[in-house]
């Protein structure tokens, strides 16, 4: 997926009104049209061949759904309304089922609960309603209201975090285990060609590193609050790291050999997993941690583990 594309993920067993709003064949239309750029109702009307009227009552449910931007902006007569797409991709998946549910634990942690940091300016935290302590302080990554932070940046350095190791006291063998987090570059403005190199190092030991390509403020995040400056980052990309017997991976791409039996989680109660920029990066473009009240997905920091049948 491109770094500027928006994914939907939806539910068929709760977001019914969605699928509705999708199965229409004008509609969709309509929104391969706006995909192209903005259009008013009446440039939709035009190019699709539909009466206004038509055109306003699909644009609302659209709208409904959540499927659409719809910004009111002035015009030589009053104002009209600009439609853009709210996603590029859709994908309907089904939720876990009862066996993938039984066979694993999850554990959800607050970005701003980390154990342990060591990070570089530009540095900084905010909450879903300000910014925490001072920018480019990292003496700021010490204040108690760090708890509520729901975005946190950093140049170089590093952010550590203890999650429970629920498998210690498991006597089933483990599977595999999967990270994961909402992460981009981070830079003033929108710079697709911006790389950083992020690490994820877990029990101390390395992983792998995936590259970022860039960051994105074009628009809003769907969860970021709206006094966050615009030109400031948005969102990011959800990335997935997973470490299984036979090596490690990166949304299904094999990036190590490091396997399960390096970690050695049979001897700790907890699993350190540590997000980093290394001073030896090749790529230093600086490194954004959005939580479930920032960026365009609701979750904070996931650490799954999974559980052989």
């Amino acid at each position: 997926m491109k770094k500027s594309e928006k994914l939907l993920i939806i539910n068929p067993l709760t977001d019914i009104e969605i699928i509705k709003a999708l199965a229409s064949e004008p509609r969709m239309q309509m929104l391969s049209l706006i995909r192209k750029q903005p259009c008013n109702i009446n440039e939709i009307s035009n190019e699709l061949h539909l009466p206004q009227s038509t055109v306003a009552t699909h644009i609302e449910k659209l709208e409904e759904a959540g499927l659409l931007r719809v910004e009111a902006v002035k015009a030589k007569k009053g104002s009209q309304k600009i439609c853009s797409p709210a996603y590029n991709s859709y994908l309907i998946k089904f939720p876990e089922n009862e066996l993938d549910k039984r066979n694993s634990i999850s554990v959800e942690m607050p970005i701003g609960l980390f154990t342990d940091f060591h990070v570089s300016s530009p540095c900084g935290l905010c909450n879903a309603e300000h910014i925490i302590g001072f920018l480019d302080m990292s003496d700021s990554f010490f204040s108690p209201a760090r708890m509520s932070a729901q975005l946190l940046w950093f140049a170089t350095g590093y952010i550590e975090y203890k999650f429970p190791n629920n498998s210690f006291y498991d006597s089933r063998k483990i599977e595999k285990i999967e990270f994961s987090a909402e992460i981009s570059s981070d830079t003033p403005g929108t710079n697709q060609d911006y790389p950083t190199d992020i690490t994820l190092t877990i029990n101390n030991v390395e992983t792998g590193t995936w590259t970022s390509p860039g960051n994105a403020s074009s628009e809003h995040g769907k969860y970021t609050p709206r006094w966050w400056n615009q030109k400031e980052s948005q969102y990011g990309l959800l990335k997935s790291w997973t470490v299984t017997e036979e090596g490690s991976y990166i949304d299904g791409e094999r990036i190590s050999g490091i396997t399960l039996a390096d970690l050695h989680l049979a001897e700790h109660h907890s699993i350190k997993t540590k997000l980093s920029v290394k001073d030896s990066a090749n790529h230093q473009g600086r490194l954004n941690i959005f939580g479930k009240g920032f960026g365009n997905y609701p979750q904070d920091l996931i650490l799954k583990i999974y559980f052989k049948d």
